[in-house]
């Protein structure tokens, strides 16, 4: 009967899916997942080997793909031909293709339970779910609670959370997701397996957004994928998100599109601007900086660019080993690029400039004037030309 149900359930559901970007490629297997190397080879080696442990902690910025290997851990604890298969079980990932996977895959399965610990974070709740867990799995093997937010829940939550993470039933996985590891008790992270997950590099989530854009024939020119991928800020999610509005935005997206929709500025006009800096050109720093403003970007956003180029570039110079650090960051063309205006660079004239573009930030984000503390950063370390 409740494999009936689950039938029924899944069939009416696929029907009224969502066809947002980050629902429909979203990863269905490890190897799928971005960015997150040495937790895909854990996982993996620990599905083959059957070693699945009942108790995980994964951590890490947000959009960097916690939530969806804790639904992957879910499949891979049910997966009906892993489990049956011997020879599948030894590629250490789910099949995707048995009912217990499919009804995970669509948020259907009454065998995985996912809890927002923003809304649900009281003694009760966690009272509540003590005594549910209690029940065996309606279908697969082991019933997943997905804890997500689990920063948010209170300190008496945890301590009743306590006894369960330590000894919980055999049938139960719980796996707690956060974007704020430190605000977890010692005595709750030392239950778990812990996973950090790391921000992603601009360069992978250019290349994923391009094939993509490529499947859903969006037509986007580098520039833009470049400024969308930087947008996202590490955050894959973000940026399939920005992508999706994006192709309602415009048939055709091209940079200026991109920088209307998300407010930043294009890569290159950051590099141009920095080029007036290196020269100590105020004067076309100033004119360059009242252009920008009446296209109507926003001058803070360029701001936080600029001290981030500008941070790295001088580091690089003192440091030419950081280029392999930043090729992740940067492309070919652009870490070409900077190396070059490195080359420029004088540490003590520079980091005053630095120095100055981070107070300009921080006045700028609460001021109803950003144009000002910009201005002044640039006419306090500038020449009124540009030198010879």
């Amino acid at each position: 009967m409740v494999k009936l149900l689950c039938i029924v359930y899944y069939k009416a559901n696929r029907y009224n899916m969502a066809f947002a970007l980050s629902r429909t490629y979203r990863p269905k297997t490890l190897t799928d997942l971005l960015g997150q190397e040495t937790t895909v080879r854990i996982l993996q080696n620990a599905a083959r080997e059957n070693r699945l442990g009942q108790a995980y902690l994964f951590y890490g910025p947000r959009g960097t793909g916690k939530t969806t290997t804790a639904r992957l851990l879910a499949k891979l604890a049910n997966c009906e031909r892993r489990r049956t298969d011997a020879s599948f079980r030894a590629k250490g990932e789910p099949c995707n293709t048995c009912l217990l996977c499919k009804t995970i895959d669509e948020q259907a399965s009454f065998d995985v339970v996912e809890i927002d610990a923003a809304s649900n974070r009281g003694i009760d709740e966690i009272k509540n779910l003590k005594e549910a867990i209690k029940i065996a799995p309606a279908l697969g093997t082991t019933r997943v609670y997905i804890i997500d937010e689990a920063h948010m829940l209170t300190g008496p939550a945890f301590n009743a959370l306590l006894k369960t993470l330590e000894e919980p039933p055999a049938h139960a996985m719980f796996i707690l997701a956060t974007t704020e590891y430190e605000k977890l008790p010692a005595t709750i992270t030392s239950r778990t397996q812990r996973f950090a997950f790391k921000r992603l590099p601009k360069t992978k989530i250019m290349e994923k957004l391009t094939s993509i854009a490529k499947a859903e024939k969006i037509k986007i020119d580098e520039a833009a994928i470049e400024l969308v991928a930087a947008a996202g800020e590490g955050s894959f999610r973000d940026a399939e998100s920005i992508l999706d509005q994006l192709r309602s935005f415009e048939k055709e997206i091209d940079l200026a599109a991109a920088e209307r929709l998300t407010g930043r500025i294009g890569f290159r006009k950051v590099e141009e601007f920095m080029d007036l800096i290196l020269a100590s050109d105020a004067k076309s720093a100033l004119a360059a900086a009242a252009e920008l403003q009446e296209e109507g970007h926003n001058l803070t956003s360029l701001v936080k660019e600029l001290i981030h180029y500008l941070r790295k570039t001088i580091a690089l110079s003192v440091n030419s080993n950081l280029e392999g650090i930043y090729k992740s960051e940067l492309t070919a063309e652009e870490l070409a690029r900077m190396k070059e205006r490195a080359s420029k660079i004088q540490p003590q004239k520079h980091l005053p400039i630095l120095k100055n573009l981070i107070r300009a930030y921080s006045e700028m984000r609460y001021s109803p004037f950003p144009m000002i503390p910009l201005e002044i950063a640039i006419l306090e370390n500038l020449k009124s030309e540009p030198k010879s």
